[in-house]
């Protein structure tokens, strides 16, 4: 129970590092004078920062532990978000950004990787709980950046704090997350199939992808589709996000008992349909207040996704000494995040050409895709297993 508190406060971190400075953009675009297409370059310092990093964490991971790497990562995170506070021009800020991203990146993979590691003591699936830890950390640093912008702090002293509230905590529960350097028992390594060349990790990267689409989707463009479709105040636009974000917190602290009980599988594909529905129901209905419960919908039914594809990945890479799953994760994980960095544009460029309701159709159709996708993940997880039943 240790190790399971001591990872749910390390993924709630998570979620807090990037709650923490993103409501802070108008303050920062102001400080580094930027115009809004200039700062818009600059958030993508982010981004790519966690591309690269969840592309490389895993070797980084199954060399020295999941523990190590964690403790690392968050503690480089916690040193980049003063520095994106006192950033004074655009280039020093998209540093910072990378610097953040690359690190929450390493942090995000390693954080899998030991919740794994506690899925495989207990025998119980806990990964969406954990997500929900991200969900409402994430929550959490929204929350207090708007108590700082609001009583007039700098973007600079109020991450300040939260980097200092952060290390205080981790140093509280590191010792408790599991994935100590591995050790590996077997008296000899068999040979290991390439994340790339397996079918099952990128049909479970093809869910994560999808889920992450939609989910960037409803982040970034869902207060405009109610604004500009369903005719909605901006004041009120804004709770389309927020009901979709507190509804996959909610929806999250229930996925592991529904995967406990009705399997990995159908958990997937009950809850695609339902986001898909959701986001269908948003973009088409007339009445706004069918909008909010589309959004809401959507954030439920994808709430499981993106954690069981990357439980699934790191129980497709375990050994027979129990350990493994490091490159597999990563592989899943790095690809999930193109979704998260190209999603948003290709959903603009939809609506450039056709309109904002038809993008999120689109998006709905993409959530959909997650239903064929588990289930073929599935069957080659099997066809795995029946032709080469040794640890990978």
């Amino acid at each position: 129970m240790r190790d399971r508190t001591a990872v749910f406060v390390v993924f709630a971190l998570n979620g807090a590092a990037l709650g923490s400075w993103a409501p802070r953009t108008p303050a920062l675009s102001e400080r580094v004078d930027a115009s809004p297409g200039v700062f818009g370059l600059a958030l993508l310092g982010a981004s790519v920062g966690m591309l690269i990093a969840a592309s490389v964490s895993g070797r980084l991971i199954e060399r020295y532990g999941a523990r190590a790497v964690v403790a690392g990562s968050t503690v480089i995170a916690c040193a980049a978000l003063p520095m994106i506070g006192f950033s004074t021009s655009v280039v020093l800020l998209a540093g910072a950004l990378f610097v953040l991203g690359a690190s929450v990146g390493a942090l995000d993979v390693a954080m899998n990787v030991a919740g794994v590691e506690v899925e495989r003591r207990t025998g119980r699936a806990i990964m969406p709980i954990l997500h929900a830890g991200f969900s409402f950390g994430a929550l959490a640093g929204s929350v207090a950046a708007g108590f700082a912008a609001s009583h007039h702090w700098s973007p600079g002293r109020h991450l300040t704090v939260a980097a200092l509230a952060a290390l205080v905590v981790l140093a509280f529960v590191i010792a408790a997350v599991p994935g100590a350097r591995p050790v590996h028992t077997e008296p000899v390594e068999k040979p290991r199939v390439a994340p790339i060349k397996r079918p099952v990790l990128w049909l479970l990267a093809a869910i994560a992808l999808f889920s992450a689409i939609a989910e960037g989707a409803s982040s970034d463009w869902s207060a405009l589709l109610m604004t500009s479709v369903h005719g909605v105040g901006d004041g009120a636009a804004a709770f389309a996000y927020s009901g979709f974000a507190l509804a996959m917190a909610l929806a999250r602290l229930a996925g592991a008992w529904l995967q406990n009980r009705f399997g990995a599988t159908r958990a997937l594909a009950v809850g695609a349909g339902i986001a898909a529905a959701g986001l269908v129901l948003a973009a088409l209905a007339h009445v706004p207040v069918f909008g909010f419960v589309g959004f809401a919908l959507a954030g439920a039914g994808l709430a499981a996704a993106f954690p069981i594809a990357l439980s699934l990945a790191g129980a497709s890479g375990k050994r027979a000494d129990g350990t493994g799953g490091e490159r597999e994760l990563a592989f899943v994980t790095a690809i999930a995040y193109t979704g998260f960095l190209a999603g948003p544009p290709l959903i603009g460029g939809i609506a450039q050409v056709t309109s904002l309701s038809v993008s999120f159709l689109f998006v709905g159709l993409t959530a959909a895709l997650i239903v064929p996708s588990a289930v073929a993940a599935a069957r080659a997880r099997k066809r795995e297993e029946a032709v080469e039943p040794v640890a990978r």
